[in-house]
């Protein structure tokens, strides 16, 4: 472990043990302020001399956010954060040095956060204009930020480093709602780490018998056969995932910790949406000290990361829903649900969430592969979850179905670990893309097993176009 990892590390922990103190904090203002000027310090230790990239990145994001219209902001933030992002990613080609990795962490979360805040504004107008005033509205509607305002939610300690992301909305909610007087913290924050030591020792027995720098040497690829080479995917993607467990778990931490994202558990919190029913119970049970005392509280707003379901589940698609949970919420409301071409959709979700998460062409192979294969995915689980099988075979299948997502999810982790489109195609080949190929197979196979339902599918999908062209 290097320097920079251990003042990463302790920083993470801090936070986390900071949170105890930060609760205590009684008036909005100290308390909003203490967290501008820690987030403000932690910056400058994984920043240094490139400081002035997220100062720069927020002003310009204010001026955004207070010059424009309403109806146009979200979009120009948009489109410039994520050209910074491009940018800061590729200084040296400006003759700017590289800034530290710690600091991408930092700007990565920035980049969703002020962008988040612009799309929360847009939609506030929006609803306003139309004169929408239901409970969801209520809840998630925010009231024009100053620009200290957007200055102090962008630089909060909380999440900084690693997320998990939250919404501006929730931002206010930690600092005028009354909840965090009566949960108990430390209790969410243990049973959230409990399964970290497991993590640990699993991260560490993996790495040791099975380094990914062996992945790097020539003897992979002249000593090993194709088949050691492809089975070897698995114990790696294991020591990657329970890295990810780890992070996730702790960056967790310190947002319950510090009481940010805590809400009744009547309303049922959503990861990075927040309440999504009976939102009213908020403000009732706010008004009531009694009430107060007496709540169910559920901090689900903030968790990122659910590993039994990540595990578990044996489908790509279902899996996926597990990890990251509060980016993918906001690439499934702000990215998703809004790309006008619906075909499209999935694809540029996945070309966005490459994008951001850095420009190596390992995460576009990675990342751009998914949405290929989840059509093929869903016909075949569509078409069999109601076949009626025997308690064996279904077992079977099940295995076969787990082992295979494992394996597929592994091979294009491979990419996301491996970076350069080089040492990419240098694993891939070497194991002759075998489950790219068995993908295609599979896609080929269900016309064979699955021909009325394709057909229908494909005539249900004619009919549509021709309904609209007809209503164009």
């Amino acid at each position: 472990m290097d320097w920079d990892d251990i003042v990463y590390l302790s920083l993470l922990f801090f936070s986390i043990g900071f949170g105890s103190v930060f609760r205590k904090i009684k008036d909005k203002c100290m308390k909003r302020n203490v967290a501008t000027f820690l987030g403000t310090v932690i910056i400058l230790i994984a920043s240094g001399i490139h400081f002035w990239h997220p100062l720069l990145f927020t002003l310009a994001n204010i001026l955004i956010i207070k010059g424009l219209h309403k109806r146009i902001i979200h979009t120009v933030s948009f489109v410039f954060s994520f050209l910074y992002l491009i940018f800061f990613r590729n200084t040296i080609l400006f003759g700017i040095p590289y800034p530290p990795s710690h600091l991408n962490l930092i700007q990565m979360l920035m980049t969703l956060k002020l962008v988040g805040l612009a799309f929360e504004l847009h939609d506030t107008s929006k609803g306003i204009e139309s004169g929408k005033n239901d409970p969801e509205f209520e809840i998630t509607k925010i009231t024009e930020p100053s620009l200290s305002d957007i200055f102090h939610y962008s630089f909060c300690y909380i999440g900084i480093l690693t997320g998990p992301y939250y919404s501006y909305r929730m931002y206010l909610d930690m600092l005028n709602t009354p909840f965090v007087k009566y949960v108990n913290c430390w209790d969410h924050t243990l049973e959230r780490m409990k399964m970290v030591p497991l993590y640990a020792v699993l991260f560490l027995i993996f790495t040791s018998c099975f380094s990914f720098d062996y992945v790097l040497t020539d003897e992979f690829y002249t000593d090993r056969s194709v088949w050691y080479r492809l089975w070897y995917i698995l114990p790696v993607f294991v020591q990657f995932r329970m890295r990810m467990y780890i992070g996730m778990r702790l960056s967790e931490a310190v947002l319950i910790m510090s009481g940010l994202g805590v809400y009744p558990a009547v309303t049922a919190p959503l990861p990075g949406k927040g309440p999504s029913k009976e939102q009213e119970q908020i403000s009732l049970i706010s008004k009531d000290e009694e009430k107060v005392k007496n709540a169910e509280y559920s901090f689900r707003a903030v968790h990122n990361i659910e590993p039994y379901g990540a595990e578990f589940d044996y489908t790509v698609r279902q899996s996926m829903k597990h990890w990251n949970m509060t980016v993918q919420y906001w690439l499934a409301a702000y990215v998703y649900k809004r790309f006008p071409l619906k075909t499209y959709r999935v694809a540029v979700t996945f070309m966005i969430s490459a994008i951001w998460h850095g420009m190596y062409a390992g995460y576009y192979c990675c990342l751009c592969s998914v949405p290929f294969y989840l059509p093929i995915e869903d016909i075949y689980f569509k078409n069999l979850k109601d076949l009626k099988v025997s308690p064996l075979v279904s077992w079977i299948w099940f295995m076969i179905a787990y082992w295979w997502r494992m394996l597929l999810m592994g091979y294009w982790g491979m990419a996301f670990r491996l970076l350069t489109l080089s040492a990419s195609f240098k694993f891939w080949t070497s194991v002759y893309f075998i489950p790219t190929f068995i993908t295609l197979v599979m896609y080929a196979v269900s016309f064979i097993i699955f021909p009325n339902k394709n057909k229908r599918k494909s005539k249900e999908n004619n009919t549509v176009v021709e309904i609209t062209k007809k209503t164009d």
